[in-house]
């Protein structure tokens, strides 16, 4: 230790300086303090330092500790020989001063809206300019506190509402009530010093007398007179006596008006539905009640008497066959129904009934288009004319599905149930058919496709027998070569000039033969080309009775059917002419059997009625 004294010196030095810091700190810190009170009581003291004689007296002022409300009157009496030119007046909660008023002339005075401060503790200070001497004189009030209570609303309200509460635009307290009505209007408060309330932004011409002051209803039973429909956002004020005053609305209305129901759609709005089910859309969303409280539900009826509630935008209705007058309506949330509209909805779910084809007969001589039409029948909705339509085509045989020469069907030009077929030639057509189809609609929708139907195309040459210019001469001969020969006149027709050749030849066969027996051809003629260009020609044909008994004869033409003709069955003529075995047998023309009858019934006749009795 002897040895090194040098740390032991430095610690104690250390200490000392240490110590010495801690000194003058305090001393700095104890100056700051004395000063501050110094310049304190230089403020609150300034009398004993100004030269200056103005004195400052609160003459109403707050007192030590009292509590103060609403609008609070502060007045000075100034004393002394100084001329006061200034006083100017502030409040502070202990932390800063905020001026209240500057006051430049007597009376002074001023107001301290308690209001405009929040609750707690104030002192005053009131700094008055002695001009005189050019200082200012300082006079701090005692310490008061502000305790201002606002009128707090505990209830506002309107009594039975109809729906809806009023505490929101959203959710307002709506009325059902007539023009002369009464709306009950109550409230509460908690306040102090409750002074009196007011109403405004009521329905009707003017707004009720104010509740209080002195005697306090705490509500209003307003009836105008004059409660018109519409909103209204009636507005409470609640006032007590230091000024303060709180505010509260509800949201009313008045409906007595019930919505229309004028845009209900039915599914795609079409004059007619093909099935019995229909939905009606637009039944909430389409409803207008105006300005009024909403659409509750809406109702639907079939007859007119019985309705049926919903508060779906759609309802599906099952329907009767034909039209039918379906009525709705609407009804708000106060009870209002509003006017009934009706809607007309046509059913139809039976199909289009066929009646027919109307096609001309088709030739190949024909020039032009052929016109088609079919008959169809629906009782109910009608045909679519714009809708149906008719398809052909041409086929082999006119049977099937599908006609096989045109491979697919194809639609006439226009739409409907008539139209044509056009062709620039019919010739070469001959012996095909034309297929028809038709595509039928009603104005439900329903539809038939009909079974095709085959007209066959046929040729326009035809050759006949002229009956009336084809006979025999004689109908009953005497068999043999001198006595049996009849005469047959012959008219041969054609439809058309023809240039080319044909064939006619006549036969023969017993009357009695069996099934087994063929025609004997007696003759056959091959009439060259260009006999027939003027479309007749007259042939006269011989043929010899060769026995005794009936015998068929015919005329054929064309019997190897070389020529494509219309009508093939009108190519035979067939007669009969009688051999007969009574020698006595008088030849005659053909007429005369007929006339040798009549003369032998007239003289038997005759013979009996003149015949003696017994």
């Amino acid at each position: 230790m002897k040895d090194n004294p040098e740390p032991l010196t430095y610690m104690r030095r250390g200490g000392v300086a240490v110590i010495l810091g801690i000194i003058v700190l305090s001393s700095v810190i104890l100056q700051i303090e004395i000063n501050t009170n110094y310049q304190t009581e230089l403020i609150e003291n300034n009398s004993m330092l100004s030269t200056s004689d103005v004195t400052i007296t609160y003459s109403n002022g707050p007192d030590s500790g009292e509590s103060v409300t609403g609008l609070f009157t502060v007045s000075f009496s100034l004393g002394g020989s100084g001329t006061v030119s200034s006083l100017l007046v502030e409040i502070s909660d202990g932390t800063t001063w905020t001026t209240v008023a500057n006051l430049t002339s007597s009376p002074w005075l001023t107001y301290l809206d308690s209001t405009s401060y929040s609750n707690g503790t104030y002192s005053l200070r009131a700094t008055a300019y002695d001009s005189t001497v050019e200082e200012d004189v300082v006079e701090i009030s005692n310490t008061f506190t502000i305790d201002n209570q606002v009128p707090e609303i505990t209830i506002f309200t309107v009594l039975n509402p109809d729906i809806g509460t009023g505490t929101s635009a959203n959710d307002r307290a709506w009325f059902n009530i007539d023009s002369s009505g009464t709306l009950e209007f109550r409230w509460g408060a908690i306040d102090d010093d409750l002074l009196r309330a007011s109403l405004v932004n009521v329905p009707g011409p003017s707004t009720p007398a104010n509740d209080g002051p002195g005697s306090i209803a705490y509500g209003w039973d307003w009836s105008s007179g004059n409660m018109q429909e519409g909103t209204w956002n009636p507005r409470i004020t609640v006032y007590d006596d230091s000024g303060l005053s709180a505010s509260e609305t509800i949201f009313i209305g008045i409906d007595r008006t019930g919505p229309s129901l004028n845009s209900v759609t039915v599914q795609d709005n079409s004059n007619w539905y093909d099935s019995s089910t229909v939905t009606l859309t637009g039944l909430i969303v389409s409803a207008d009640d105006g300005l009024g409280c909403g659409i509750d539900f809406s109702e639907i009826s079939t007859d007119g008497n019985t309705w049926t509630s919903t508060t779906s935008d759609t309802y599906d209705l099952t329907l009767n066959e034909g039209i039918n007058t379906i009525s709705v309506r609407a009804t708000d949330r106060v009870g209002n129904i509003g006017p009934v509209s009706q809607l007309n909805i046509q059913i139809d779910t039976e199909n289009p009934e066929e009646i027919g084809w109307n096609v001309e007969q088709i030739t190949t001589d024909r020039i032009g288009p052929v016109p088609v039409e079919f008959s169809a029948l629906d009782s109910t909705s009608g045909i679519d004319t714009t809708a149906s339509y008719i398809e052909y085509g041409f086929d082999s045989n006119g049977v099937g599905q599908t006609p096989d020469l045109s491979g697919s069907w194809q639609q006439i030009s226009t739409t409907g149930l008539s139209g044509v077929v056009a062709q620039s030639s019919w010739v070469t057509k001959s012996r095909q058919y034309l297929m028809l189809r038709a595509h039928v609609f009603d104005l439900a929708g329903n539809s038939i496709t009909t079974s095709p139907a085959s007209y066959q195309i046929l040729p326009s040459l035809d050759f006949s027998w002229n009956i009336s210019e084809t006979n025999l001469d004689r109908l009953i001969v005497k068999p043999g070569q001198n006595s049996g020969n009849v005469t047959i006149t012959s008219l041969l027709e054609s439809s058309e000039n023809y240039g080319g050749g044909v064939t006619v030849q006549l036969e023969s066969a017993p009357a009695d033969r069996t099934s087994s027996v063929s025609w004997t051809v007696l003759e056959s003629r091959t009439l060259s080309s260009g006999t027939l260009s003027d479309s007749n020609e007259l042939l006269i044909w011989n043929y010899t009775v060769p026995n005794s008994g009936q015998y068929d004869l015919r005329l054929v033409i064309d019997p190897n059917n070389v020529i494509d003709e219309y009508d093939e069955s009108n190519n035979k003529n067939h007669m009969v002419v009688t051999g007969a075995s009574i020698s006595s047998i008088i030849d005659a023309p053909s007429f005369a059997p007929s006339i040798l009858m009549l003369i032998f019934t007239s003289m038997l006749i005759s013979y009996i009625s003149n015949r003696t009795r017994d």
